[in-house]
């Protein structure tokens, strides 16, 4: 196989990894977001059902999380698609959202707990309801406040994608087990290419948090 052959599978797998985090990360965050806003409810049973969902997935391994969606949903008759890739894509993906939303949630709670309880106050008095106080007042201060924490998150989200190579989908880390494979004889310079790889995908993310930080945070 020559150099560009090589270049064209890591690029594949570059891709499948940018690919998995940009769906998990909006999945995340909208999860994470419904998660947190459940935790500070007035209603009991969702603070009850958000915190024990958060408390039992992010105590999983992803492994165990991805095992049971690609593998478990299917047993019970749950498929995305007849396809056995899209299928696997599909549930890998739905596995790191389920894992992620539960970080994201911990992390936006904090944020929420720095907001002065007299604002929530005050948008009650003027006659905001609670998902109305939560979406216009409380959690547009608690995600600027918690942007570098969040960043950290999706940092680690980007990396927790290798998990899904190893149910038959195509990102980094199978890129380059392909690539040991067909030329054996370049095993180090694929390890090194791999890890700059995930080391300027990581760069990227924190460059793109450490902006958004600066603009938008929020210091109490």
């Amino acid at each position: 196989m020559n150099t560009a052959a090589l270049f064209d599978l890591f690029a594949s797998g570059v891709w499948g990894t940018v690919k998995f985090f940009l769906i998990t990360a909006v999945g995340a965050l909208l999860g994470g977001t419904v998660l947190a806003a459940m935790r500070v409810s007035p209603t009991p049973v969702l603070r009850a059902a958000s915190a024990a969902y958060v408390n039992v997935v992010r105590n999983t391994p992803l492994t165990l999380v991805m095992f049971f969606c690609v593998f478990g949903l299917p047993f019970l008759e749950i498929r995305a698609s007849k396809d056995a890739g899209i299928n696997s894509f599909f549930m890998a993906t739905v596995a790191l959202i389920a894992y992620t939303s539960c970080f994201v949630a911990e992390t936006l709670r904090s944020g929420i707990s720095t907001v002065p309880v007299g604002q929530a106050e005050a948008a009650r008095s003027i006659g905001l309801k609670f998902g109305q106080t939560l979406r216009f007042v409380v959690l547009p201060q608690a995600f600027r406040t918690v942007i570098p924490p969040l960043g950290s998150v999706l940092i680690a989200m980007l990396k927790n994608t290798s998990i899904a190579s190893g149910f038959n989908n195509r990102e980094l880390i199978s890129a380059m087990r392909g690539a040991i494979e067909l030329r054996g004889d370049l095993t180090i310079v694929i390890l090194l290419a791999t890890a700059v790889s995930y080391l300027l995908l990581s760069l990227i993310l924190g460059r793109l948090f450490t902006y958004l930080e600066r603009k938008w945070v929020i210091v109490r």
